[in-house]
């Protein structure tokens, strides 16, 4: 896909932030992520602590040019083993107590619209050049 430079340039770093943050958020608010993560899933604490690390390590190793390609393809992996937790957050009618309550058409949209276009975002960047 052409995108014009400043555009292209503007979402790679938006990309970078994204997974960075999203990492950080994982220890500053594990309550949030361990309800998300599948019952029959062992150590979700555990879980939680590399989903973090790989989020934040990915993201900054996408600034390093010989490790970006093989990051891309780290987060797309990443954001592929996310999929049970969506389909997990569904079957719990989309509410986890004391913690994110939505309609369950929004957890639908987050699996069947959101999530992809995240992959998107990243394969966007894993076709280009350079």
């Amino acid at each position: 896909m052409n995108l014009h430079p400043i555009i292209r340039t503007l979402g790679f770093y938006l990309l970078v932030l994204f997974y960075f943050g999203a990492g950080i958020n994982h220890f500053l608010n594990p309550d949030f992520y361990i309800p998300l993560i599948p019952g029959y899933l062992p150590f979700p604490r555990g879980i939680n602590i590399i989903a973090g690390i790989l989020e934040i390590v990915l993201s900054l190793s996408l600034l390093i040019p010989s490790f970006k390609k093989g990051a891309l393809i780290g987060l797309v992996v990443l954001l592929i083993l996310f999929i049970p937790s969506h389909i997990y957050f569904i079957q719990i009618g989309s509410c986890v107590e004391d913690s994110l309550c939505v309609s369950p058409w929004i957890a639908w949209i987050r699996l069947l619209l959101i999530h992809p276009l995240l992959i998107g975002w990243v394969l966007l960047y894993l076709g280009q050049k350079k």
